[in-house]
């Protein structure tokens, strides 16, 4: 059967509400960026010409008209993107130091993407999807962490492949020990998995990557990817692992990068039409150059989704560097 969708992401869209400098009263400024780690790589795909949709839920007020409007300029189909009026869109306020790096205070009890239920779910789009995505912000908190699961056994059944992002935000989580068992509960049912080098080591309980990436792989993941900052991505299979070096530029704001690298590397590989077990290392190796020019492009500028770039500024900045 032909899939109707080519990704399908579920989990949470919110605002980051980013410094941006200070006042004439000298106190600090928030500039209002729609983000979500899911609506940041559905809009690299979108990018690359690629059919998305949305699967969440936010608040039916201002913010979450404004994300339902993005993600729609975006091109990502928003037919199941729920609006609520029982609870509030879910905001982020992100701290950014000299070198780009976030800190994060989020606006989250309960926020209206935590509240997505098994009962919300688009069931037909879950089975009619290429790839579904989904990270472990949705597995913080009831009911969406058991729809999170619904939905990944649904797609799975369906015969999608699965992507995971495990995107660790210690506020989020009861404690550490938790998030990690949480976390790690899932990686057995996904084929894809991007995670940071700092999360690799949480996940694994080892000291290096390499190490790391073996374990992820030994959990049942066909493929992991662990993005190593400016230093670029080691990727890994049963046969091979490589680290893919990464792009000299200055990160200004490094919200999304991690999410846009993602979006970058399964746009690249939906381009060669073939399974994962098909793919040769070089194709593989492609889609971590891809993705990781769709990051260095996307840390250049401020914001998740405004900073995401199109499909032709992508390739010319390959043909400038490659």
């Amino acid at each position: 059967m032909v899939k109707k969708v080519d990704i399908a992401a579920l989990g949470e869209l919110l605002i980051d509400f980013t410094e941006a400098g200070v006042s004439k009263s000298g106190m600090k400024l928030f500039e209002q960026n729609p983000g979500g780690a899911p609506a940041n790589l559905l809009t690299v795909a979108s990018h690359f010409g690629y059919k998305t949709s949305f699967i969440g839920k936010v608040g039916k007020d201002m913010h979450g008209e404004f994300l339902r409007r993005t993600l729609q300029k975006e091109g990502i189909g928003t037919d199941s993107l729920i609006v609520d009026d029982r609870f509030f869109t879910t905001l982020a306020f992100v701290g950014i130091d000299k070198n780009g790096e976030r800190n994060f205070s989020f606006s989250r009890k309960s926020g209206a993407d935590t509240q997505l239920s098994a009962a919300d779910l688009d069931r037909e789009l879950l089975q009619n999807c290429r790839i579904f995505h989904f990270g472990s912000l949705s597995l913080t908190d009831e009911p969406a962490k058991t729809a999170t699961l619904e939905a990944v056994q649904i797609a799975r059944r369906a015969g999608s492949l699965i992507s995971y992002d495990p995107n660790y935000r210690a506020t989020l989580w009861e404690n550490k020990e938790s998030a990690v068992e949480t976390m790690k509960s899932v990686i057995p049912l996904v084929d894809f998995m991007k995670v940071s080098d700092e999360e690799s080591l949480l996940l694994t309980n080892t000291s290096d990557y390499m190490s790391a990436a073996q374990s992820l792989l030994n959990n049942g993941t066909k493929l992991v990817a662990i993005t190593l900052g400016e230093d670029g991505v080691l990727i890994a299979t049963a046969d091979q692992k490589s680290v893919v070096p990464g792009f000299k530029i200055e990160a200004i704001d490094t919200t999304g990068a991690g999410d846009s690298f993602w979006g970058g590397f399964l746009s690249k590989y939906l381009s060669y039409g073939k399974s994962l077990e098909e793919l040769e290392w070089e194709e593989i190796y492609e889609c971590a150059v891809t993705g990781n020019a769709v990051a260095a492009l996307c840390v250049q500028k401020r914001g998740g989704i405004p900073a995401i770039p199109t499909k032709f500024e992508v390739a010319s900045f390959l043909n400038r560097k490659l």
